[in-house]
């Protein structure tokens, strides 16, 4: 499952992109037959429906996500609040998500690397080296969720959780409240994920040989961002070439670029 609004999604941007990257990664290319691109306006959700199969309208009464939602400004709190509270409606229907950003690239699954008991397994700006520890940065990019009454709990817990710290996007109250401790009536465990395998801008692994997925984190702007993503799925593309020639040398990210330095 991905968001989108009318600026992520007009044509040569992030939602061509992201489509383009299914296309050549790994064994990637099955999964978009899964995906659900939820659209949050009108034209994001004709956009979608002429690029894919599955395209859902989030309608917000009163509200207009069209426009390029720029972090911490105008809309962008409630937006991602609504979102994630349309992820626990999906839980609470009874089905698992893997949530991603439409800014990351996909060039493997990323299942075999979730094991089969995770609940909230969430990506990471930094990864300290412990997938348990709270310590980890983390980025809602990239969720994947179980879903089962613990999980729903945790939901509840979170959206509940911001009240306590207004003013700040959902990301901000998922790692205060991870540090604080899920409550244990909650039940739900957290994970991280490893940026040596789904990295980003923030921090990111070198090695194409182990990378999954790569985010358009830690960088402001559309432009900077889609910049960057291109290069990204250019050097993506190149390496597969060398891969399919019989290469097995090193190859890694060309650097710098608008975000990544």
């Amino acid at each position: 499952m991905t968001a989108i609004n009318e600026a992520w999604a007009a044509p040569g941007s992030f939602l061509d992109l992201f489509l383009e990257s299914f296309r050549h990664g790994e064994g990637t290319e099955h999964l978009v037959r899964h995906l659900l691109v939820v659209a949050m306006d009108g034209r994001a959700f004709e956009r979608c429906n002429a690029v894919h199969q599955f395209c859902y309208w989030f309608r917000v009464d009163g509200m207009d996500f069209a426009a390029e939602q720029s972090y911490m400004k105008g809309d962008y709190l409630e937006m991602m609040w609504r979102r994630n509270r349309f992820q626990q409606t999906i839980l609470e229907l009874g089905f698992s998500f893997l949530f991603t950003d439409v800014d990351i690239l996909w060039f493997r699954s990323p299942f075999p690397h979730l094991s089969p008991d995770a609940q909230v397994v969430m990506s990471s700006d930094f990864f300290v080296g412990d997938p348990t520890s709270p310590g980890n940065y983390p980025n809602g990019g990239l969720l994947y969720v179980r879903s089962s009454a613990s999980t729903v709990r945790f939901y509840e817990h979170w959206q509940s959780s911001r009240a306590r710290f207004p003013g700040k996007h959902e990301q901000f109250v998922f790692d205060r409240i991870v540090k604080e401790g899920v409550p244990p009536h909650v039940g739900a465990t957290v994970r991280f994920l490893d940026t040596g395998h789904f990295g980003g801008f923030c921090q990111h692994g070198k090695d194409l040989g182990r990378v999954v997925t790569m985010h358009a984190n830690c960088c402001v702007g559309l432009h900077n961002k889609l910049f960057d993503l291109r290069n990204v799925l250019d050097d993506w593309k190149t390496y597969k070439e060398r891969v399919d020639a019989g290469n097995m040398d090193y190859f890694s990210w060309r650097v710098p670029g608008r975000c990544i330095h």
